[in-house]
């Protein structure tokens, strides 16, 4: 059996209370989010520190759920979510598989090019010029299809893709596989941390994402949660600033109701990735 030394020892009490300080520095907004969405306005303008509710109400998430906009809104962002993760996947995974060969003909350039996208860029008026030539303004595909890859995501599944053994596809290959087959049958199999990893940051981003919907979507129709809970905050500023009568909206608690709501379902998602995840955020980190 190995001992520690008395210094060692006392390096990972000061590790443990260390990183149980930047644990509560961290959970703390989001617990003082949580307590204000359910406190009575005059409660939570009485003090700035949160701890706990002295009086439970449920008022500013009763006021948000009978909003007809709010679930509109709700379902724009669940489609962006869902089927703009998928379109970023397949796009990335393909660009990443084919970018990882050594023998594709430009492939240096290409990359080169792409990774210039991450230093430089157009700018957004030639951004919104292009969007708006192809006829995406004011539609969900505005928000899905402009950024689907994301060149840092890229290099790092393509990274992981260059890692696979060679020997695996040229096996394939002989028994007859296509390369299709080799990347669907073999490649993605392997590379599930990575590509779970890809996916969360992706849909999170997804999630998230308003400035897009600023950028290219008037109609409320089709606005993203995100974008719908910044029009709502600013209203109720507009409404406090200009004395309005409904005392709800001045206060804290619609304000937070309003964060509980966009990050609950991240919260809720993130367990199911989280195995991946970990797997996947330290990829790359040895080297051999």
């Amino acid at each position: 059996m190995v001992r520690t030394s008395f210094g060692s020892k006392m390096f990972d009490v000061f590790n443990y209370i260390f990183l149980s300080a930047i644990a509560l520095v961290t959970l703390y907004p989001f617990w003082d989010a949580l307590i204000v969405s359910i406190t009575p306005l005059h409660e939570s303008m009485a003090t700035t520190l949160h701890l706990y509710p002295k009086e439970i109400t449920l008022e500013a998430y009763q006021y948000l759920v009978k909003m007809e906009q709010l679930w509109k809104s709700y379902g724009v962002s669940a489609t962006i979510t869902v089927l703009g993760t998928a379109i970023s996947m397949f796009a990335t995974t393909l660009a990443a598989y084919v970018l990882s060969k050594k023998n594709i003909p430009g492939g240096r350039l290409i990359m080169f090019a792409i990774v210039f996208t991450m230093m430089f860029s157009g700018g957004l008026i030639p951004t919104y010029i292009v969007v708006r030539e192809l006829g995406l303004t004011n539609t969900i595909w505005a928000m899905m299809i402009p950024n689907a890859i994301q060149t840092y995501n890229l290099i790092i599944m393509r990274s992981f893709f260059q890692s696979i053994p060679e020997s695996l596809e040229e096996s394939a290959k002989m028994d007859g596989c296509s390369d299709f087959g080799i990347l669907f049958r073999i490649v993605i199999p392997l590379s599930l941390p990575v590509i779970f990893t890809i996916a969360l940051f992706y849909a999170v981003t997804r999630w998230n994402d308003f400035f897009t919907a600023v950028m290219y979507v008037t109609n409320r129709d089709i606005w993203p949660l995100q974008l719908f809970l910044r029009s709502m905050l600013i209203e109720s500023e507009s409404s406090f600033q200009s004395g309005g009568d409904n005392p709800l909206l001045l206060g804290q608690s619609i304000k937070m109701a309003t964060i509980m709501i966009t990050t609950i379902p991240v919260l809720m998602i993130y367990p199911f990735f989280q195995k991946y995840f970990m797997q996947g955020v330290t990829l790359g980190a040895v080297k051999e």
